[in-house]
């Protein structure tokens, strides 16, 4: 703070004085104002995200649009905060205890150079210190793994040499460590970084490998890995309740320069929300097409429940296997109305039904399937009978061409599958589960562009799988794909890798 013993006495040094400080105080109100407009936009984007028009924007823009507001506001603040030549008045963040403790602890000491008083001369003597943890970073380091193995022989007879065995590796006679082709595996399919990406990053390092090379790595992982996403799977069939999905998979077609369009279908488990107490579980399967045949081929004998979008193969599925019941995906007939809602008064008054039954899932989530069918038949019944007049009422007043018409119509033409929850406390309201498994395989597609052959779809499900379902149990990928690929190169019996699932490291 200025005070009066500071100010001059000349006229003209006081003048120059305050018109300095008026042109600090205008900066200061450019500063503030472009921090309040930023904050203004950061808001603006969580409610288009996650307020009542959440689905009108992708994940992925939305992140990437808030990431790029938040640095600038970062900025302005600090601008900000420069200007005014005195601390900010929010108290700084310090992360003493927050960052993890299996971290190596490098410390160093920033010490006074002169310990004697400055009044009296007597040496100082410590009575406290001041501890700040920062997060440092070594980049990706690489190592040479050097395997001796030493021969013996005798010096009686000479004939007999005695060494031990090599190490089994998953590259026989290749290069990478098990830990290495663990690092490539997670950061294609779960970094999402295509192979000559990685090569460009191991190249800054001096490591020259080319991308034909770590792709041969990549086959020969899915090879072994394969077996533990096929036992996954087979589990999934024995499931009584499964969600469904697929999503498109470019493939490259050999010969033509051109790409083909191939499908990675996914089958996902999760009773948590009924109080199951089964593992959850992902599996992906690739396939060259999306034929209704697929499905049954996937699922082999699978009996009971089936919690699906709308795509017709599902009831192609249903209608030859009587043992398999559908079970609609109320996010979908959500979606549709959505789209009209700022159009459509019809549009808006479904959308307020539809959430009525969602404020009644999230009381019941967790609770035994008996407890959930029981206060469905209480409350939601009424809701989605009641939905169900109404719709019917304006599917005579509207065109069956219009969009309106064709919303209707999607919910009609599936109301038994849509209302079989309400007997079931075994379902859930949407399929949402398997779509959040989905969305890493999109973002991995927009990254890789596509697959550069059937094979390489599979490969693609196969790894996917696998880490997915790590990350379903909060388990390092890495870590685990390291230990797994180890033991299977060790040659881990085939008929145990049951005992190699990401859930058996849990707890």
């Amino acid at each position: 703070m200025l005070m009066e013993a500071d100010l001059p006495n000349d006229v003209e040094a006081l003048r120059a004085l305050v018109l300095g400080q008026a042109r600090e105080l205008e900066a200061l109100k450019a500063f503030q104002a472009e921090v309040e407009r930023l904050k203004a936009i950061i808001e603006a984007l969580q409610r288009h995200r996650f307020g009542r028009r959440s689905e009108q924007l992708d994940v992925d823009q939305f992140e990437l649009a808030l990431e790029e507001v938040e640095a600038a506001l970062a900025e302005a603040e600090h601008a900000h905060d420069k200007a005014r030549r005195v601390p900010a008045d929010r108290p700084r963040k310090t992360n003493r205890g927050s960052l993890p403790t299996h971290l190596e602890r490098i410390e160093q000491v920033v010490d006074v150079e002169d310990k004697a008083c400055p009044c009296c001369g007597s040496v100082l003597h410590q009575i406290g210190e001041d501890v700040a943890e920062r997060l440092d970073v070594v980049p990706t380091t690489f190592r040479v793994l050097v395997t001796r193995r030493p021969r013996y022989g005798c010096r009686s007879c000479e004939s007999a040499v005695v060494q031990a065995l090599a190490p089994a590796r998953i590259v026989d006679g290749g290069i990478p460590t098990e830990a290495l082709i663990a690092q490539v595996l997670v950061a294609k399919y779960a970094d999402h970084l295509p192979l000559y990406r990685q090569a460009q990053i191991y190249a800054r390092q001096g490591i020259q490998l080319d991308r034909s090379t770590l792709a041969d790595w990549v086959g020969r992982a899915a090879w072994y890995l394969r077996p533990l996403r096929d036992h996954i799977l087979e589990r999934l069939r024995r499931s009584e309740r499964l969600f469904a999905d697929e999503t498109t998979a470019p493939v490259l077609n050999p010969g033509t320069g051109r790409t083909k369009t191939g499908q990675i279908w996914a089958y996902a488990r999760d009773d948590r929300p009924c109080g199951g107490d089964d593992p959850p579980m992902v599996a992906y399967v690739y396939a060259a097409d999306r034929k209704s045949e697929r499905v049954e081929a996937h699922l082999g004998d699978f009996v009971g429940i089936l919690q699906v979008d709308g795509y017709g193969g599902y009831t192609a599925l249903a209608k030859r296997r009587q043992q398999v019941s559908l079970a609609f995906c109320w996010a979908h007939v959500r979606r549709k109305f959505y789209e009209l809602a700022d159009s459509s008064p019809v549009a808006t008054e479904v959308l307020r039904r539809i959430a009525g039954l969602y404020v009644i899932e999230d009381e019941v989530r967790g609770t035994p399937p008996e407890q959930r069918r029981h206060v469905r038949a209480e409350r939601s019944r009424v809701i989605v009978d009641d939905l169900r007049h109404y719709l019917e009422a304006r599917s005579r007043q509207v065109s069956a061409k219009s969009k309106l018409g064709e919303a209707i119509r999607y919910a009609l033409t599936r109301w038994n599958g849509l209302s079989r929850f309400l007997d079931d406390g075994r379902i859930d309201l949407d399929n949402n589960t398997v779509e959040r498994s989905i969305r890493p395989l999109a973002l991995n597609r927009k990254n890789a562009l596509f697959a550069g052959s059937d094979e390489g779809g599979d490969n693609w499900a196969v790894v996917a799988t696998l880490i997915e379902n790590c990350k379903l149990y909060g388990i390092n990928p890495h870590a685990w794909l390291t230990q797994t690929l180890t033991k299977l190169a060790s040659g881990h019996p085939a008929n145990s890798v049951g005992d190699l699932m990401p859930w058996t490291a849990v707890g």
